[in-house]
């Protein structure tokens, strides 16, 4: 972990670096702290999927999401721009994150907005939380050689997205395609996080982050226009609950949550961290049934509780040995009194995935060979 504000034991003698490098050897965070990080985490972003659900009530989804991902990507790229300054982005690298931010913003979030107009965001969540199946996948078709009890935890996954997607048990006014939309949003994530840590990227996360949340939600503001967003939209019909619902997405569903989740890489395993990936989806649930009065149906409550022991299953095989500076080593400065990064967590966020633990086997990272796992744009 970088150190900040302390002097350097550079010419130090033999005999007393040691000594020094111990007694500068950061104190395990206090657990009211970690506690305090994990549940804004679980909370925020397990809210998201109601905050879309609300937003897209008067405000066409496409352009909502775009407009949400060129406002935190252009706050995130001028705090880059004035507070880290450094080379620029290759064309190659700027092409990765335009690539990555495409697949991620547009095709993930895009898509799951798009759906929420007609499917309960708590079902929503529980489908696009089979997005580190697919990651899995992702990995095997690239001839990864994968335990035999994560590719099992695969089969159980699906096992329980084929409940959720039974016929005749979807609540009222439900039909297929807002179902299969979700799915095909769970698979350009994964598709996005795998890319990512192949691709030559840029070397500073939050310029990458930055780079691709700009053209993803620029993609999905063009997107906008042939799906008819524009005419759409009715400014005097906006509702304050709409409105508010794209006010929190931006802010507090991005800066606040992202700042919680990157300073958690920096300090706690990884296996801690990735718990979000099958918390959030039974907190979305929840809020669903409590606030709009989802349904939820013993069907619904099976291909939960399957989905959830899957990823549950793979994150914890998979993430247990992974420490948290190896996932964290491009993450962006969360404590100590480092500003907060704005960038959009909830998928960013999306929503789904333990991309950190499932893709750290990838041969290849960003141009400095750093894995960028906090990175990812969440719902």
């Amino acid at each position: 972990m970088a150190s900040f504000g302390r002097p350097s034991a550079r010419g130090a003698r033999p005999e007393t670096c040691a000594c020094r490098s111990d007694a500068q050897a950061p104190a395990p965070p206090p657990p009211w702290r970690v506690a305090g990080a994990l549940g804004t985490v679980y909370v925020v972003w397990g809210s998201t999927y109601l905050a879309i659900r609300l937003m897209v009530g008067t405000i066409p989804p496409l352009l909502g999401g775009g407009v949400r991902f060129l406002i935190a990507g252009g706050l995130l790229y001028a705090w880059v721009r004035l507070r880290r300054p450094g080379p620029p982005a290759s064309r190659r690298e700027v092409a990765g994150a335009a690539l990555v931010g495409v697949l991620l913003v547009l095709g993930g979030n895009g898509l799951v907005t798009v759906a929420e107009r007609h499917v309960p965001s708590g079902l929503a969540a529980l489908l696009i939380a089979s997005e580190p199946l697919w990651v899995v996948l992702l990995r095997k078709a690239a001839r990864e050689r994968l335990p035999g009890g994560t590719l099992a935890g695969v089969g159980l996954g699906f096992l329980g997205v084929g409940l959720l997607l039974a016929p005749g048990h979807q609540p009222a006014g439900v039909g297929i395609a807002g179902l299969l939309l979700c799915l095909a949003a769970a698979a350009s994530w994964a598709c996005g996080s795998f890319a990512g840590s192949r691709l030559a990227l840029p070397q500073d996360p939050l310029r990458f982050t930055a780079l691709q949340m700009l053209f993803g939600g620029a993609a999905t503001a063009l997107a906008a226009l042939p799906a008819g967003d524009y005419s759409a939209l009715r400014l005097g019909e906006v509702s304050a609950v709409s409105a508010g619902a794209l006010v929190y997405l931006v802010f507090v569903g991005s800066i606040v949550a992202f700042s919680a989740y990157a300073w958690l890489l920096r300090n706690v395993p990884i296996s801690t961290v990735s718990t979000y990936a099958y918390v959030n989806p039974v907190i979305a649930v929840a809020l669903g049934w409590a606030v709009l009065s989802e349904p939820v149906t013993p069907l619904t409550l099976a291909g939960a509780a399957v989905i959830v022991s899957s990823v549950a299953f793979i994150v914890r095989l998979e993430g247990t040995s992974a420490p948290a500076a190896e996932a964290a080593e491009g993450a962006p400065p969360g404590a100590e009194g480092a500003p907060p990064a704005p960038v959009t967590g909830e998928v960013m966020p999306h929503q789904g995935a333990a991309a950190p633990a499932l893709a750290r086997e990838a041969p290849q990272h960003d141009g400095g060979g750093r894995s960028q796992p906090a990175e990812r744009v969440r719902v």
